[in-house]
């Protein structure tokens, strides 16, 4: 009979919205926790209602190691314009992530949602000195230990958009639709271009959309 395995289930939100941070969460699990996972309620968080995933999210934190890396957009956006690769981003924001983990229980493997070359989560566990072995696995949300960190970034990621909502005025949508630029057009013409900085990923084509004023 094999021994229990102690997995980190990896995962990101925020990636694809051009308001807001990107956030990376780690959930270490072990196999006879899978049963309380899923009475939790335990699933891909692109299918849980907000309310929901935050409650989830809070039973989470209580019961499981995790780590939450959160990239603001001035930090994002400065190290974006440095490397200019976002998976090169991803691959740090997900080594700093399991070696957060690792830093408070042991694990024998890690998973992530798989979102490229996987030579680039090596080379940037190898810069942490991080030497567990990690799978990258396409649809990893459908594995309970990725599942679970989707959630915990997920949650993150919308408490901080209610935190921006609040600090504006105004709802920060989410995503990168015409009524993200719309908002974005808002928040320079009361706020300034630099301001636009603060909250948004600037390489993100809604950026020069959203700058473009003249053309509204």
């Amino acid at each position: 009979m094999s021994a229990p395995r102690r997995v980190i289930g990896i995962d990101e939100s925020g990636k694809g919205d051009f308001f807001g941070p990107l956030v990376v969460a780690g959930c270490l699990v072990e196999d006879s926790d899978h049963d309380l996972l899923r009475d939790l309620g335990v699933r891909d968080s692109k299918k849980i209602a907000d309310k929901k995933l935050l409650t989830i999210d809070e039973r989470l934190r209580s019961s499981f190691v995790h780590a939450v890396v959160v990239f603001e957009p001035s930090e994002y956006n400065r190290v974006y314009d440095r490397i200019r690769n976002l998976n090169i981003l991803l691959a740090n924001g997900h080594a700093q992530t399991i070696q957060a983990v690792l830093n408070q229980a042991p694990a024998d493997l890690a998973i992530s949602d798989k979102f490229g070359k996987e030579e680039r989560l090596l080379t940037a566990l190898s810069e942490v000195n991080c030497r567990l072995p990690v799978k990258q696995i396409v649809r990893g949300e459908a594995l309970l230990p990725v599942a679970a960190a989707s959630i915990m970034a997920r949650a993150e990621f919308v408490r901080r958009m209610a935190g921006l909502s609040e600090k504006y005025g105004m709802t920060i949508p989410k995503g990168a639709s015409a009524q993200v630029d719309a908002v974005g057009r808002e928040i320079v013409r009361k706020h300034g271009l630099d301001e636009l900085s603060r909250l948004a990923k600037l390489h993100f084509k809604n950026y020069a959309r959203a700058s473009k004023l003249d053309l509204f």
